[in-house]
């Protein structure tokens, strides 16, 4: 069992600080980016073998999905958009364009799929 807690983070950076904590315990390199996240869920190095049934518990979700919701999505879209190279800022601005209209996911739901997009891990959201 894998706890990440929402209280010891607000933000995105700081989700990473909390995955690295608990799933890459002992090993020199740190989630920095939504594609690394969905990486270390294949097991393989960090805390879980690949492949090995798991199970994550989100505590005090409800924060970090307000923490992580609608205002901190668009900061990041537009954060990218301002970046530019090597973004594809077209398809940011569809992504930041379609959340604003009430069709598009919030980080915190991208994260609870990237999750849910593992087989091997079952997610409890308390």
């Amino acid at each position: 069992m894998i706890v990440i807690h929402g209280g010891h983070f607000s933000s995105l950076g700081g989700f990473y600080e909390e995955a690295s904590s608990v799933l890459m315990k002992d090993v020199d390199w740190k989630v920095g980016t939504l594609d690394g996240f969905d990486d270390i869920l294949y097991g393989g190095f960090g805390i879980f073998e690949n492949k090995e049934e798991i199970e994550i518990i989100w505590k005090e979700s409800q924060k970090s999905k307000e923490d992580l919701g609608f205002n901190a999505t668009c900061e990041f879209y537009e954060n990218k958009i301002r970046q530019g190279k090597p973004f594809n800022t077209e398809l940011i601005q569809q992504k930041l364009d379609d959340l604003t209209e009430g069709k598009g996911q919030t980080l915190f739901e991208i994260l609870v799929e990237i999750i849910e997009s593992h087989r091997n891990i079952a997610l409890k959201l308390e």
